[in-house]
């Protein structure tokens, strides 16, 4: 398949998945078990592994931190934004949430997730207390759930190149509420909003 067809094929193989998680989202609302059958939906893109080779989506050059982040396809209103997130090993986040719901599946890679539960009753805008609760290895045949208000962080792992999809229910650059929290210091943060727009590549 020539690189004409294989973005042709993905690109058909992202309107129909999308258009599948529209469904979901329309039919269950933003809740647990619909975020489950979008990851369902997701992991069967991924599966297909050569709608997105690493020629197309390469990670930093010469194994720099940091990460490209390609957009896939996005709905005018900015709904339902999918991205090909390629990380090389050694990236770790601060603890943040979305404000909006997340599903992240891989396409190739492992990228370890630590989900945060807190134990403060958040009445402090600027302070937080925290604790692991979970840890979920997201790797080919594993995702993670995200509600808009859960807490992570993420850390890639092993020794090649991270290609993950990352599916939110708005698009990153429009999440101006974002908070970053420091589960050492307690330290509660607002991200950039244009930290966040994609930093390579264009629609499928």
């Amino acid at each position: 398949m020539n690189t004409m067809d294989v973005k042709a094929a993905r690109a058909a193989a992202v309107a129909a998945t999308i258009g599948r998680i529209r469904e979901i989202e329309s039919t269950m609302g933003v809740t647990r078990p619909a975020l489950d059958r979008i990851r369902a939906e997701l992991m069967t893109l991924a599966a297909q592994e050569h709608l997105f080779p690493s020629s197309e989506f390469p990670s930093p050059p010469n194994g720099e931190k940091g990460s490209n982040r390609y957009i896939l396809q996005e709905d005018e209103d900015n709904r339902f934004a999918l991205y090909m997130n390629a990380l090389n090993p050694g990236n770790a986040t601060k603890p943040h949430d979305h404000t909006t719901w997340a599903v992240v599946v891989a396409v190739d890679g492992q990228e370890l997730n630590k989900v945060y539960q807190r134990m403060d009753d958040g009445s402090d805008p600027e302070r937080c207390e925290m604790r692991v609760a979970e840890e979920i290895m997201v790797e080919p045949g594993r995702g993670i759930c995200l509600m808009p208000e859960d807490i992570h962080s993420i850390h890639t792992m092993g020794t090649k190149p991270t290609r993950h999809l990352h599916m939110y229910g708005l698009a990153l650059e429009k999440l101006d509420a974002r908070r970053a929290f420091d589960d050492q210091t307690g330290v509660v943060s607002y991200y950039n909003k244009s930290f966040m727009k994609p930093t390579s590549g264009a629609k499928a």
